[in-house]
């Protein structure tokens, strides 16, 4: 039977919340979902840990979904054996909402050796002290058992074995989206047991996928196996409410959109901000921070704008956090360049997608996913990672002829529009999950 985007499939997200602030694999996840069920097929997105957050409407069909591996039952039942026997309407409980969300918020109190042991039981989950959690999933997808299953990242692979064998069938779908930085966070001892079980479990998926070529490359590196089979499926979004702010002839604005927080490059951002202001002069451009602000990056922010406000400069940089989609899509109107300068491996950057679709062109670090999306595209220039002066000094160079850079986010919006859009994603997860529905027929 044709699986394609001309029959019916039957296709189950299982999605991991942060809680407490927005998460791109999240936001891809329900982006996506909702253009499948769209093109008429029947999909469900089951959270996991903790509730989604999302600057969007969740999945319809899954709005009234429980929350699987809910974050405060997997710690006590991983701490106190109590827990592993309570009832399902204490559990229950204890997958509230409100409950968890305020415990993500706390989620810095965790220590890495929780995180570590909690990691670790999730890849070996057949062997861990969650198997009530388990069972609640597999009774739930048993149901109504999906033809295909998506994990959201790698570090779901532990379940694979149990949901093989208990949902007879199924297809198993694994993408990978940034778990090197979570992994290499972890103890030692944690962080070597964690690469050990992915590369023993991944290689059993039905396919895996990496939102880019880079972040498949150094995955196989990673996990040791160069000859893994990864497909790679770009990150899309949905465009409707993206679109070019006016022609600006005033101040240039630049934004930043993302976590604000130092591996995400805000720190590096900021001095690339004084440097163009005190050393090459452009002494009238303006910042604007945006994006997710936990408590753990509160010191962090203070810390910046105190030194903004001794250069003198803290007038010319605004500061907008926990924005909604609509703002954020305001805030991208009123752009004139774009820039999250990140530090670490960024496995794909939906920012840099957004501030396209929005005609803003993008300077962005020469590594990690940025080079492949704006070759894709042409609506950027790259600049040296880690170094505030050359970030600086593109922006100058880039400034000094606005017609030549609203050209170049023209460019990028069109790209975005015809290899980024939601529905390029959609169709290109189609293709590949009927060829692994077809592949045993």
């Amino acid at each position: 039977m044709d699986y394609g985007l001309g029959e019916r499939m039957k296709i189950t997200f299982l999605t991991a919340g942060t809680g407490s602030y927005y998460c791109g694999a999240c936001m891809r996840d329900n982006a996506l979902a909702k253009a499948l069920l769209r093109a008429g097929h029947e999909v469900e997105m089951l959270p996991m840990y903790l509730p989604l957050t999302l600057d969007e409407e969740v999945l319809e069909t899954s709005r009234e979904t429980p929350v699987f591996f809910g974050g405060i039952n997997v710690y006590l039942q991983q701490k106190f054996p109590l827990f592993r026997k309570t009832p399902a309407w204490f559990d229950k409980l204890l997958n509230g909402a409100t409950l968890l969300k305020g415990a993500a918020k706390r989620s810095h109190m965790t220590s890495a050796r929780d995180h570590g042991e909690m990691a670790l039981q999730m890849l070996r989950v057949e062997e861990s002290p969650l198997g009530k959690e388990m069972d609640k999933l597999l009774d739930w997808l048993g149901a109504n058992p999906p033809d295909v299953l998506c994990l959201s990242n790698a570090l779901q692979i532990g379940m694979l074995r149990q949901l093989k064998a208990q949902l007879d069938g199924v297809k198993v779908i694994c993408c990978f989206q940034g778990e090197d930085t979570f992994v290499d966070g972890l103890p030692e001892r944690y962080r070597k047991s964690c690469w050990s079980e992915m590369k023993a479990r991944l290689p059993e998926a039905d396919l895996l996928i990496s939102p880019s070529k880079f972040y498949a490359e150094m995955m196989r590196d990673r996990l040791g196996l160069p000859d893994l089979e990864i497909e790679v499926m770009w990150n899309g979004i949905d465009l409707e409410g993206y679109a070019p702010g006016p022609e600006q002839d005033g101040p240039p604005v630049i934004g930043y959109l993302a976590r604000m927080s130092e591996e995400k490059g805000l720190v590096v951002l900021v001095d690339a901000f004084i440097r163009l202001r005190k050393d090459l002069g452009h002494e009238d451009a303006r910042l604007v921070v945006a994006g997710t602000a936990t408590k753990e990056n509160e010191s962090l922010v203070w810390e910046l704008q105190d030194r903004l406000d001794k250069e003198g400069l803290a007038a010319d940089v605004e500061w907008r956090s926990n924005i909604s989609r609509e703002e954020k899509q305001e805030f991208l109107r009123e752009l004139t360049m774009f820039s999250v300068p990140v530090l670490y491996p960024e496995a794909f950057g939906l920012f840099v997608i957004e501030a396209m679709a929005s005609a803003v062109p993008v300077v962005q670090p020469d590594s990690a996913a940025f080079p492949e999306i704006i070759a894709a595209t042409g609506g950027g220039e790259l600049a040296t990672p880690d170094d505030a002066w050359a970030l600086a000094e593109t922006w100058m160079q880039l400034l000094e002829d606005r017609k030549a850079l609203r050209e170049m986010g023209e460019r990028g919006r069109r790209a975005v529009a015809e290899r980024f859009s939601v529905d390029a994603m959609r169709d290109r997860f189609a293709v590949l999950a009927e060829q692994i529905l077809e592949a045993n027929e």
